[in-house]
């Protein structure tokens, strides 16, 4: 049997499921400020027989809610390595007052870096990163994170600078190096790498919080977390890579959506206590977001889902011409919804009121209007529906699968999509995606590709993220690829193509691996810089 945990900024949601990917026990409880006691809450509500649990999985939006509010982040160094070419923008210049105010690092330009095709730059200087580690100590920095221009065709120059600094500074100094954790494109991947060193200290916290709660509980078996795209990475990755873990509740719900309605292509409406998630399910995978993404206003390149969210949830706060969101009281709606003897009225309360959900004590707002009642809950299911519409690609029939606790604001049909489906088990949907993660291996980056040599350049690097998937601890004969992205870069010479390849299998415990990761994220590597 295996664990399934979503922490969530509202609940914690938990389920029990066997190897036949059944649903055998699901619970809901709380979240809490010390995350320990919400999950023990969650998981002793289960009463998971202990000596058949193999493995438990968690999925947390822990990291990306310390970006967002700009709290217990770590100070960073940040270096690149890219003068004189990259002068013009130092280090965190479009980044959001409040979070460069909370990382209060200091940036740092060096010679270094490589062309497209892994030709240098500019020569490596031993001598001026030990001026600059010299810098980085004396301004008590402890966090650095090391980019270099186009590292992730070449990523020499980062593991030797990395060398460099970790000599000048001492073992005890955390590195995070950029192509460990983006993909080309440079100012995006310096900035996850700069979140990423900012959250170190913040993972280890977290990750010991999880182990704590589960050792209360008796579990023994090995725990992981989910990643932005579905996949796992175990607690010793987790503390190295924490910015990974950033759009995995989304992703659990997705994947758990997939599994638990039968459908491998639709739309899914993930709807919580504070917002509602909108996205494309392809192959039983999330459609992954094209480019560049945002993370708390801050432009970054690595692996997320393609998501709309919008301010409306089971907590959304109702104004009094009847619109929902986007202030929602979150974890505090059973205390202050009205159903739940509060005085602030809710979508929750919308929805009991109308006969869609039964939850607290209808009583409660039996005073309200009807007709605000349905024209207020017309307006959400608009809202939805406008979501679905903006993130389809096609004018073709799509089924929508609603999940989540707030997923009654769902209407059957929904308006503009008649094959509206709520499955089993729909309000632990992110719990269940997390259960069935899998390992992951992925090859990201850009190829010279000869005339006449374009299937064997493919089917090499198919072959590559196939290896990449075992060596990350996947049971062999369950690896698959499940995405391959060809984009010719026309602007380059020499037949230059960036090929993405993503393959996925399912974890072999037989031989839980030592950094159960994705290939493009090599905590090992980063252990050996």
């Amino acid at each position: 049997m295996r664990i399934g945990i979503d922490v969530g900024g509202t609940n914690t949601d938990a389920v029990l499921i066997g190897y036949d990917d059944r649903v055998l026990a699901a619970a809901k409880s709380p979240t809490t400020p010390d995350i320990t006691a919400g999950i023990t809450a969650a998981v002793r509500t289960l009463d998971p027989p202990v000596e058949s649990v193999t493995a438990v999985m968690i999925g947390t939006t822990h990291f990306l809610n310390a970006l967002v509010e700009g709290a217990r982040l770590t100070p960073v160094a940040a270096v690149r390595l890219g003068l004189p070419a990259t002068a013009a923008l130092p280090p965190m210049a479009d980044w959001p007052a409040r979070q460069r105010a909370a990382v209060a690092g200091h940036g740092y330009l060096c010679h270094g870096g490589r062309e497209f095709d892994g030709r240098p730059l500019s020569p490596l200087d031993p001598e001026e990163l030990k001026r600059t580690a010299a810098d980085i100590a004396a301004r008590g920095l402890t966090s650095v994170a090391v980019s270099s221009v186009f590292s992730p065709v070449a990523e020499t120059d980062e593991r030797l600078a990395a060398g460099i600094l970790r000599a000048e500074l001492g073992e005890g100094v955390h590195l995070s190096l950029s192509h460990d954790l983006g993909r080309v494109g440079l100012l995006a991947r310096e900035n996850a790498t700069i979140i990423n060193a900012s959250l170190r200290d913040l993972a280890t916290v977290i990750v010991e919080s999880f182990g704590k709660a589960l050792a209360e509980m008796s579990l023994t078996a090995p725990f992981f977390l989910s990643q932005n795209d579905g996949t796992l990475m175990d607690a010793d990755f987790a503390r190295t890579c924490p910015v990974a873990t950033f759009a995995s509740g989304p992703t659990n719900s997705m994947r758990g959506a997939a599994l638990l309605s039968g459908l491998g292509d639709c739309a899914v409406v993930d709807v919580g206590g504070t917002t509602a998630d909108i996205g494309i399910l392809t192959g039983g995978f999330p459609r992954e977001a094209a480019g560049e993404s945002q993370a708390a206003g801050i432009r970054v390149n690595f692996r997320t889902p393609d998501v709309l969210s919008l301010g409306i949830g089971g907590g959304s706060l109702v104004s009094e011409g009847g619109g929902t969101g986007p202030r929602s009281v979150g974890h505090r709606l059973t205390r202050d919804a009205l159903v739940f003897g509060g005085t602030r009225l809710t979508a929750t309360d919308l929805a009991v009121a109308a006969g869609l959900a039964d939850i607290g004590d209808r009583a409660r707002v039996a005073h309200l209007d009807p007709e605000f009642t349905g024209r207020a809950l017309e307006r959400v299911a608009g809202r939805l529906a406008e979501g679905v519409d903006r993130m389809r690609t096609s004018a073709a029939p799509l089924a929508v699968v609603a999940v989540g606790g707030g997923s009654v604001l769902v209407p059957e049909p929904l308006p503009g999509f008649a094959d509206v489906r709520r499955p089993a088990h729909f309000d632990v949907a992110n719990a269940v995606g997390a259960a069935i993660a899998q390992v992951g291996g992925e090859v990201d980056r850009v190829f010279r590709v000869p005339d006449g040599r374009r299937d064997a350049v493919l089917a090499g690097a198919r072959d590559e993220a196939l290896g990449r998937a075992l060596d990350a601890g996947a049971l062999p004969g369950s690896v698959r690829v499940v995405d391959v992205e060809e984009v010719p870069l026309a602007y380059l010479p020499g037949g230059a193509t960036r090929i993405r390849v993503k393959a996925v299998g399912d974890l072999d415990l037989e031989r839980v691996p030592g950094c159960s990761g994705p290939s493009w994220c090599d905590a090992g590597a980063v252990r050996d810089a």
